[in-house]
């Protein structure tokens, strides 16, 4: 169907919730299993508070790519794998379920027509609504498991946190249940700006790939343009919002002191950051971060409508939701 249309021109039944969970989930893991090791490196690189002194060799993400495999081997670049592969199921579950729920929302009642403004507002609601819910207990965890300069190929270096599972028992042991929720607001900010750009442009480069191809007016479109224009829309949100995620990083890297407010940590972290550091540390990581970002949704939007088709044309009862695509 349209792009912009939440009404099926056939009377196809929309998706279901369980078809959302099976083809999100699915593609969220292939997303993470690509493009998890570009992740830890931004995280690294966000993370390193080398300033910016004369004569100071500059660290590229290959730089710092090549250093983690020399002292951590390779292995070191999926820290924080499982966090995410724990978390993915239900992050991209509740993305595209409430994209599509919000979407339903703000379309035109009688035409079932979707503006640019209302894709844009639904983008932002679903990232925000995945951030809260998601993203930022299980980036907490990935953070904190990326942030540990240990060799995984020697037993005696034994790091604090051993695994996903330890190292969410640990920090709700020694920090509080607060902890694990920590940069909630940035990463809400982050996800919800994320979402927004990426849904809009995503939607936009559809509707005119559909525009130029009549016979795909209301087909899916062939894998290998919905794997470009997820790139481009992938590439998009991470230059938006690039200082938010770098402070928001740094934030859930470390304990909070007590007494400290998170607004006053936020400040004291971006003035420590712009006195020691400049303005360009607010866009450590952001290489591999579009490296990692834009392919991987490249990766997500190609595999989630490719298993969205599989399941509304298998026998099983994906189809018959009260939310359309």
């Amino acid at each position: 169907m349209s792009a912009k249309n939440v009404k099926s021109p056939n009377g196809k039944k929309p998706a279901t919730v369980a078809t959302n969970l099976i083809a999100g989930g699915g593609a969220g893991a292939m997303e993470a299993l690509v493009c998890h090791p570009l992740d830890t490196i931004k995280v690294r690189m966000q993370l390193s508070r080398r300033a910016r002194m004369p004569g100071a060799k500059k660290r590229g993400f290959l730089t710092t790519g090549k250093d983690i495999i020399k002292r951590e081997t390779p292995l070191a670049l999926c820290k924080g794998l499982g966090a995410v592969m724990t978390g993915i199921i239900p992050k991209m579950a509740i993305r595209f379920t409430s994209y599509e729920w919000y979407k339903q929302l703000l379309a035109d009642k009688n035409t079932g027509t979707v503006s640019n403004s209302g894709t844009f507002l639904a983008g932002l609601a679903a990232g925000v609504t995945e951030a809260v819910a998601v993203v930022t207990p299980m980036e907490v965890v990935k953070i904190r498991l990326q942030g540990q300069y240990h060799s995984m190929s020697d037993p005696m270096d034994v790091p604090k946190y051993r695994n996903a599972a330890h190292a969410l028992y640990t920090v709700l042991r020694e920090e509080g249940i607060g902890a694990i929720y920590r940069g909630v607001t940035l990463t809400a900010l982050r996800q919800g700006s994320n979402q927004a750009v990426n849904f809009t442009a995503y939607t936009e480069l559809k509707q005119m790939l559909q525009d130029r191809q009549p016979q795909y007016s209301d087909k899916q479109l062939p894998g290998y343009q919905t794997m470009v224009i997820g790139l481009i829309s992938g590439a998009m949100g991470p230059l938006s919002n690039a200082p938010i995620d770098t402070i928001k990083t740094r934030l859930q890297k470390t304990p909070g002191e007590p007494g400290e407010t998170a607004i006053s940590r936020v400040v004291n972290l971006t003035r420590q950051m712009f006195k020691h550091e400049g303005f360009p540390a607010l866009y450590k990581g952001i290489t591999p971060r579009i490296m990692r970002v834009a392919p991987g949704q490249a990766v997500t939007f190609t595999v989630y409508e490719y298993l969205k088709k599989q399941l509304e044309q298998s026998n099983l009862s994906f189809t018959g939701g009260k939310y359309e695509e």
